[in-house]
């Protein structure tokens, strides 16, 4: 080998060390996402919001809202308010913008939280696009803090053995629509 390949094998070796060094120190400083951030398409958006019958009276929130487009085009094109949950800092961003854009940003705020934590009480209709483990985790919280005949619509994923109260196939996806029922309550 001669020098300048000894050289070049060096600093090729350096750059390789000091891109996997740093991986580990990147990976450590970001937050535990449960989902991966996967843009639900529009037409599935605007049958979400047609399937929940989203209309000018309703406060929507969408948990794991991502870059806020369910809020924004509840707000643009069904008149109603909307708040978006996102745990990642960087989606919170590019929701307040695209909401901007949109000339809705009166209408809607984004807030950077777990959607575990956050105080969902005031909705009346939650949009969710998360995972089957994760709906089950939330369902008892939604089933405990949304009033009764609150609507809720998943994107693809369903919540166990809470069955829904409509499915709708938009071609190989699925959206599956739930009612808050009544609170059960005994006689004293």
């Amino acid at each position: 080998m001669n020098r300048k390949t000894m050289r070049l094998a060096t600093t090729i070796g350096s750059i390789t060390l000091l891109v996997l060094l740093s991986v580990p120190c990147a990976a450590a400083q970001e937050p535990n996402f449960d989902v991966p951030f996967v843009p639900t398409p529009p037409e599935v958006v605007t049958e979400m919001l047609k399937l929940a019958n989203v209309h000018k009276g309703d406060l929507l929130y969408d948990l794991g809202c991502g870059d806020g487009r369910i809020v924004i085009a509840a707000a643009e094109k069904f008149g109603a308010r909307g708040v978006g949950i996102d745990i990642d800092p960087e989606r919170i961003k590019e929701a307040q913008e695209n909401a901007k854009k949109a000339g809705v940003a009166d209408r809607v705020k984004f807030v950077q939280q777990n959607l575990f934590e956050a105080d969902v009480s005031k909705a009346t209709v939650v949009t969710l696009y998360l995972l089957s483990e994760v709906n089950l985790k939330l369902r008892p919280k939604l089933l405990k803090e949304l009033k009764p005949g609150t609507r809720i619509v998943s994107h693809s994923f369903d919540m166990g053995d809470w069955k829904p109260d409509k499915q709708v196939e938009i071609g190989w996806r699925k959206l599956y629509f739930w009612v808050v029922p009544p609170r059960a309550e005994g006689k004293k």
